[in-house]
Parts: structure tokens; C-alpha cells; sequence
């Protein structure tokens, strides 16, 4: 993901960089990457799937990555943090501060609200019924996304593993100091990996999805932390209350509330 330029390197530096090449190609022949196509990826994924949908309140922090490919084939990428608080089946409050927006979904079961704290103004819809409901009406109806939202799903397996043509069985690896299994999965548009954590608590650290369909194939990283289940909230923690000169309008009106800002034109499809 984090890309290093280096201009008009001298001979020394490009044999070093030539070496460094060949015995990385070499590591990636000789390692177990290809280990498992006896389903071993399914059955990890489903061990968290089954864990995340048993859990009632869950509170974590999040980093995301998204790249975007520039009509001239340059990739910029654009970072931002956040946090959430659910709790299962219908209650909902999600924060995502980047350098150009900070917006928060508070939802209660019945409203949706989401707040352009950068703008001072948000929106409210009606919405009754579930998390996964409210998720999909922003998702196909407004073309708002909440981060990692198919890993709050109560039934993440059967959404991430829909059309997956291929899956391995990386290895593990480490995140954040937590060693993870790692697996990868194929569809016809994407690859997408992720991180688990290892033992009695198979929550994802890591989530990666590579969208093959674009020039310059960009990434989405998503980055987990600090999850915590079954978290003490408070009786007001999914009300919303505008702060003091805030006004309300129409979702439509809400521009700019994307993590990548208002005036980046995309291309390299292909």
C-alpha cells in the first residue's frame, strides 16, 4: 500500500534494489503461499463469522486506507479514522474523521442520522428495523458507506464468501502485535485478504479488498482495533442531539462527507 519513489537512483542502488528483488521473488516461491485449498480458509472465516454474530455490543477503533487512480494513472491515496458502537439487532453510532470531512451515523432503531460535523449540518431519515437494513438502504439508496460494514453483518460468512472463486490459506502474520491466520480470497472483480486473530477470540484485524476492474488495480485497507464485546453503554449513547447552530437539510445536501474529498476526479478503468 505505502508506495516509495526514488528518482534517478545511482548504479549501486539499482544493483541493491535489483537484489533485493530476486530474493524477495525467491521467498514468495519457496513459502507456503499456496498452502491450502482443502478449505481450511472457509472454515477460519466461518469460526469468526460465527464469533462476531454472537456478540450483542461490540465498540472498536478503526484506520482506513482508500486509493484512488487519477485519469493520468497516479495513485493517491487518502487515510482516515474512526470509531463505532452497536449494539445488535438495531442501534448504531459510527464516527470517520479524514483530513477533508468528520461525519457520525447515530441511529436508534427508528431515525437515521448522519451529522457533517466539518459542515455543521446533518440529516435524518426514517429507517426502522435492523442494523443490516439501515446499511443497505445508505449503501444502495444514498450511496453512503460505513466502514467494514459486511464484518457487523450477522451473517458476515454468507455476504464475504458470496462469489468467491478462490481461497488460500496464507499462513499468519502479525498486526498491531497480534498474531493472525491469513487468508485470501479471489472473485471475478476483486481479491480481497484479511487477518484473524488466532485463538478463542477470531475477530479480524486486517481487511483488504483489491479492485482488479480498475487500472492500477487500488486498495481498500481497513485496520482493526481496540474491539471490545459486550461494552458497558450508556442509555443515551445512540441519541443524537445537533450541537448549536447545526442545521438540517436534505442527505442530498450533504456533499462532501466521503473519504475521498469533493474535486478528485478517478479514471484508469479499464
Amino acid at each position: 500500500m505505502r508506495l516509495i519513489s526514488i528518482s534517478q537512483p545511482g548504479q549501486r542502488l539499482r544493483r541493491g534494489m535489483a537484489a533485493v528483488t530476486v530474493v524477495l521473488a525467491m521467498l514468495l516461491i519457496v513459502s507456503p503461499a499456496v498452502r491450502a485449498e482443502d478449505g481450511s480458509a472457509a472454515t477460519i472465516l466461518k469460526a469468526m463469522s460465527d464469533y462476531l454474530a454472537s456478540q450483542k455490543t461490540i465498540s472498536l477503533s478503526f484506520d482506513t486506507d482508500i486509493e484512488v487512480i487519477t485519469p493520468d494513472i497516479q495513485k493517491i491515496q487518502f487515510a482516515s479514522s474512526g470509531n463505532i458502537l452497536l449494539s445488535r439487532p438495531d442501534k448504531l453510532r459510527a464516527s470517520r474523521t479524514g483530513g477533508y470531512a468528520d461525519v457520525e451515523l447515530v441511529f436508534d432503531g427508528k431515525t437515521a442520522t448522519v451529522f457533517g460535523k466539518h459542515l455543521n449540518a446533518f440529516a435524518q431519515l426514517s429507517a426502522p428495523g435492523s442494523i443490516d437494513q439501515l446499511v443497505d438502504l445508505l449503501r444502495h439508496q444514498y450511496f453512503v458507506e460505513l466502514p467494514g460494514a459486511d464484518l457487523l453483518s450477522p451473517h458476515v460468512y454468507d455476504d464475504l464468501i458470496l462469489d468467491v472463486l478462490d481461497a488460500k490459506h496464507i499462513g499468519r502474520g502479525v498486526i498491531d502485535g497480534v498474531e493472525c491466520e491469513h487468508l485470501a480470497f479471489r472473485n471475478q472483480d476483486t481479491d480481497w485478504q484479511i487477518w484473524i486473530e488466532i485463538g478463542a477470540r477470531p475477530i479480524p484485524h486486517k481487511f483488504v479488498i483489491t479492485s482488479k476492474a480498475v487500472t492500477g488495480a487500488p486498495q481498500y485497507t481497513l485496520r482493526i482495533r481496540d474491539w471490545k464485546a459486550d461494552a458497558q453503554i450508556g442509555a443515551d449513547a445512540f441519541a443524537f442531539n445537533p450541537p448549536a447552530g447545526a442545521k438540517q437539510v436534505e442527505i442530498t445536501e450533504l456533499s462532501g462527507i466521503d473519504e475521498v474529498p469533493p474535486g478528485i476526479s478517478t479514471g484508469g478503468q479499464q
